[in-house]
């Protein structure tokens, strides 16, 4: 209803340079990007160098893609390649771009009682990958508990429960003084976490801000913007929280 009035609206006084969804870029992305800082460390420098302001809608990985599907986001950056694959070949996104990565982290109580949550988030969707290795699909019993939230807030309910679960390593380590949650296991090429932006395709959804989205695209693969996030964590945890890849071959 809100961009029906705004048509109207700019159709009555057509002088202003910028209309309303112009200025405004619709960004979906993971819970991970927000919790652990990155986005509120990026989004001031986007919306000063280009004049748009960023609406930030955080949610799981296949609701980002969702959203972008139906054309309610500008652009999505998102770490759940298969999925995205699949959505960019079907045409409903173009330019799928890796942006960066770094790695999911198995986490649990110190005292490690068990000896080694159902979102449709990337986290969702790699924790489904790992429970078919081990041919157990789908987890049962009153030992396994979804969560479906944000990772944050997944990492304080397994902390309360003495519980484990999967974290990306930088939301695990932006929260690790709030949890006694640590590190049971780690480093195995299959927790690699990597991510990806990609513009919604107007063809699709003729309202979406293309020339936004494609902005913002364009910013997170600058090298400026690269360098940023390689130095993004290190003075504070002595760790890059997410190592860029723009640019570099895509294996994903």
């Amino acid at each position: 209803m809100e961009r029906v009035l705004l048509a109207v609206l700019l159709s009555i006084v057509p002088s202003f340079p910028l209309t309303a969804q112009s200025s405004q870029v619709l960004l979906a992305t993971t819970t991970s990007t927000r919790d652990a800082g990155l986005l509120d460390s990026l989004l001031p420098i986007f919306e000063r160098q280009t004049g748009y302001r960023v609406k930030l809608i955080a949610v799981g990985s296949g609701q980002a893609l969702e959203l972008g599907r139906r054309g309610d986001a500008d652009v999505v950056l998102s770490h759940a390649p298969q999925a995205e694959r699949v959505l960019a070949d079907s045409g409903y996104f173009l330019n799928r771009r890796l942006v960066m990565h770094n790695d999911f982290l198995i986490v649990g109580p110190a005292a490690d009682p068990a000896g080694p949550r159902g979102d449709q988030s990337g986290t969702h969707k790699l924790e489904q990958a790992l429970w078919k290795q081990v041919g157990i699909t789908p987890p049962s019993g009153g030992w396994y508990v979804e969560s479906g939230q944000g990772m944050a807030a997944t990492l304080q309910m397994a902390d309360q429960k003495r519980a484990y679960t999967i974290s990306d390593r930088a939301t695990y380590l932006a929260w690790r003084d709030k949890v006694q949650l640590v590190p049971q296991v780690e480093g195995d090429s299959l927790l690699y976490n990597v991510y990806h932006v990609m513009e919604v395709n107007p063809k699709n959804a003729p309202r979406v801000n293309t020339a936004g989205g494609k902005a913002f695209a364009d910013f997170l693969v600058a090298p400026a913007t690269q360098a940023l996030i390689g130095d993004f964590g290190k003075s504070r945890f002595g760790q890059s929280l997410f190592l860029p890849d723009a640019g570099k071959p895509d294996r994903w």
